[in-house]
């Protein structure tokens, strides 16, 4: 930073290195509003250890937080209010990691549903079976609503040849004591992306002699 002094800073860090990318940022008097960090260097776990270094650093997420859901007030309910589960510290409910794992669960449970209509209800899903669900995923806007989960995450659509489904992003700014939202979930340049993505999957296949999957054989 101090020699590059460069206008903005993409922040692609996970762990104990983004608290520390942040204070050294402040001691270098490097706007913290001007280092984005990407969605697994934006949790309160990223940003309470750098104390005040912190306020105003901008990441990404691709779920919100909070407990401003149904899914999730029935979770605290029926779950939490009823003596179960494993969480010992119960004010990470509604947390990003918090909430982040509801999301997962969402889409797992989701895919083994589809993967049942598919293969059959009621049975027991081979890897393979749930993996045709995880790429035949479709939680619309009103699949949402229906699991009370609208505004959590935004709807995902996946495919044999997109794994991704969304692409959808929105950008959180820390103010000292929590992320405020910046932006509504908007979407990227997917086809960049994905362009991208697939010059560097044909050129991996082809040094490892891996038979790429042809999706328009695959239903």
């Amino acid at each position: 930073m101090r020699q590059l002094k460069p206008d903005y800073v993409i922040l692609w860090g996970y762990g104990v290195m983004n608290p520390v990318a942040l204070k050294t940022a402040a001691k270098l008097g490097y706007p913290r509003d001007h280092i984005l960090g990407v969605w697994w260097a934006a949790s309160e776990e990223d940003v309470i250890p750098a104390g005040d270094a912190a306020k105003g650093y901008v990441a990404a997420a691709f779920s919100a937080h909070g407990t401003n859901f149904p899914v999730m007030q029935e979770i605290v309910k029926k779950v939490y209010g009823a003596g179960k589960g494993n969480l010992e510290d119960k004010a990470r409910i509604g947390s990003i990691y918090h909430t982040r794992g509801i999301t997962y669960a969402i889409m797992i449970t989701e895919a083994i549903r589809q993967a049942q209509n598919h293969f059959g209800k009621g049975k027991v899903m081979s890897p393979e079976q749930v993996r045709w669900g995880l790429e035949h995923l479709d939680l619309s806007e009103a699949r949402l609503k229906e699991l009370g989960a609208s505004g959590l995450f935004p709807p995902v659509k996946t495919s044999c040849s997109d794994h991704e489904g969304s692409g959808m992003v929105k950008f959180e700014q820390w103010d000292g004591k929590e992320f405020k939202s910046l932006t509504p979930f908007m979407a990227g340049d997917r086809a960049l992306t994905k362009k991208m993505v697939e010059e560097g999957a044909a050129k991996y296949a082809a040094e490892k002699k891996i038979t790429l999957r042809d999706c328009s054989k695959e239903g």
